[in-house]
């Protein structure tokens, strides 16, 4: 691991050398993330998975360093002016602005330098390989690309129980 950057509260993020290694140091940082904050397994058990997929890709084609952040969503009670409590989340806005999340869940963001966003392949019954977008397709409630300064994010999102 290169550096925690952010561990504290609703928000963890580390940056992972571009190595072989970092695959499993990313799982690990990750699963310990989410006990500490005592997700259901399951979930745990999802994001760990779609982590591995995600910073694999990245070591594929990246020689940069790659970033992995968690957060949670957690809603907030407002009142709508009639006395009656409305839900919404607080969170990276460039993420919903356009749909808010509509129940508890959990961004996972996995960044790298190259500014070209992943392909979804169809991968074939004995490809080895090409189904880590396939997976977060189907295993998360939203999910996406987005450029950034130096770079690109594939972010997604599992909703949490509760």
């Amino acid at each position: 691991m290169i550096g925690v950057i952010d561990t504290e509260g609703d928000c963890a993020e580390w940056t992972f050398p571009a190595e072989p290694g970092s695959v499993r140091s990313a799982r690990h940082a990750v699963r310990d993330a989410l006990d500490c904050w005592g997700l259901d397994p399951a979930v745990g058990d999802t994001t760990v998975l779609l982590v591995s997929e995600l910073v694999t890709n990245s070591l594929q084609y990246a020689s940069g360093p790659i970033g992995v952040r968690l957060e949670r969503l957690r809603p907030k009670a407002e009142s709508n002016g009639s006395g009656e409590l409305t839900g919404d989340f607080s969170t990276d806005l460039r993420l919903t602005a356009a749909r808010p999340p509509v129940a508890p869940g959990l961004l996972v963001e996995v960044s790298d330098p190259l500014p070209d966003p992943p392909t979804e392949r169809s991968a074939g019954p004995d490809d080895e390989g090409g189904r880590g977008l396939q997976l977060v397709a189907c295993s998360a409630r939203r999910w996406g690309t987005r450029r950034g300064k130096s770079g690109k994010t594939v972010w997604f999102e599992l909703a949490l129980p509760g």
